[in-house]
């Protein structure tokens, strides 16, 4: 009973000693500090990014932007503490997710982050919401989750490749060319995206005369290589993964590089994999933001994962951002909801990313958490873009970068 309560009982209560109301304020003040403890929450998140397989390229930023996160969610002080079991997704090939997901489940993770390839996430999504776990992707873009059955535990930052698709056919009208071909990786990000490229493309009035495809595993390309070149096009789309490493040097000792086209699988710095002058004019998508636009944010990235003890990340920041939103919103959504486990997170997830609530818009965890540590809604914008979730997940609003490879075979923002 509080000592209100005890003043509104009668005028014997108020002739109380003054000890007895001094003994009960100070258990009042203990009891705020215990529910001060208790109301401190701590998020387990485990990470199934590739950190071996065909997409390990995008393992280290991937992860860098998690650290960053969790780095930055814990230095603000705002009532949640981000923990993280760290893993490897592997790819379809060598299955590293056939162990890393069990292990990550048993450690007690409310949410996993990845995997990058949207074809290994679905080699594991149904364990992960049977557990009532949240699997958040930074990359998958097939649009194959847009109606998957995940009971609201399935979320990604990565726009849908009807985007990516859509604007890579349109540039490839826009270059000029009438007849392209396509070597696809098979499987439901490489078919996907294959499909909406060639949707837009013929839109635009052109033809794709050939798409041969492969498995992943396969290390052999002649045959696929052979099929493109045979039909002469005037552009070839290679939506691949790292794949692309073996693929290249066959294929441009017999094509012109300024007419090959890439995609966010296989956007990659070939510096250290080819001979200077290979790659020059080739052009490329991906989504996000382009890297002049979060120049500050790659390179605060860039300079904490090395601090760490990490390798440079050589201007390749794929998914980075999208990496550091999902823990960002992530930690938003537990706070807000004043709870950890899965369901209840993910039940907040649409109203801190502004898809629902009409929050109030903020570019910071620290200026969203203090937005609802003083009882009102957060709207995260964040690194890689408003995001804005729709009710299954997938953010509403995204950009598709443009890029083109220089002599030293990197690549920069297509200015064009």
């Amino acid at each position: 009973m509080s000592v209100f309560s005890k003043v509104g009982s009668g005028i014997a209560i108020l002739a109380a000693s003054a000890l007895v109301l001094s003994g009960c304020a100070a258990a009042e003040e203990e009891a705020t500090e215990e529910a001060a403890v208790v109301e401190a929450l701590t998020l387990k998140i485990g990470t199934a990014l590739p950190q071996t397989g065909n997409l390990a390229f995008l393992g280290p930023p991937e992860e860098a932007g998690v650290a960053l996160a969790i780095q930055d969610v814990n230095e603000a002080a705002a009532g949640i503490t981000v923990e993280v079991e760290w893993g490897d997704s592997g790819d379809t090939d060598n299955k590293a997710y056939e162990t890393e997901i069990p292990r990550l489940l048993n450690a007690g993770v409310s949410a996993i982050l990845g995997a990058a390839s949207s074809g290994t996430s679905l080699q594991f999504i149904d364990q992960v919401i049977a557990a009532n776990v949240i699997q958040f992707s930074p990359a998958n873009t097939s649009a194959a989750f847009t109606t998957y059955e995940d009971n609201g535990l399935y979320w990604r930052t990565a726009p849908s490749d009807v985007l990516q698709g859509e604007v890579l056919g349109n540039w490839l009208a826009e270059d000029g060319h009438q007849n392209i071909a396509m070597i696809v990786l098979n499987d439901s990000y490489g078919t996907g995206l294959a499909q909406f490229t060639t949707e837009a493309f013929e839109a635009a009035g052109g033809s794709v005369l050939a798409a041969p495809t492969y498995n992943t595993g396969d290390t052999n390309f002649t045959s696929q290589i052979n099929e493109v070149l045979a039909v002469d096009p005037d552009a070839i789309v290679l939506i691949t993964f790292e794949e692309a490493k073996t693929i290249i040097p066959e294929l441009l000792s017999q094509y012109p590089s300024d007419q090959i086209y890439m995609v966010d699988g296989n956007l990659a710095n070939f510096s250290e994999d080819f001979d200077a002058g290979t790659m020059t004019g080739a052009k490329g998508t991906l989504p996000g933001l382009d890297t002049n636009a979060i120049g500050d944010f790659t390179t605060r990235m860039n300079e904490s994962w090395v601090a760490a003890g990490n390798a440079d990340l050589e201007g390749v920041f794929a998914y980075g951002a999208e990496a550091y939103d999902a823990v960002v919103l992530l930690a938003l959504a537990a706070l807000a909801a004043g709870a950890t486990d899965g369901p209840t997170v993910a039940g907040k997830l649409q109203e801190v990313s502004g898809g629902s609530g009409g929050g109030e818009k903020c570019f910071s965890f620290a200026e969203c958490a203090a937005i609802i540590n003083a009882g009102g809604v957060a709207d995260y914008d964040g690194v890689s873009g408003p995001i804005t979730f729709n009710e299954v997940g997938d953010p509403t609003e995204a950009s598709i970068g443009k890029y083109i490879y220089l002599e030293d075979n990197t690549y920069e923002p297509f200015a064009g």
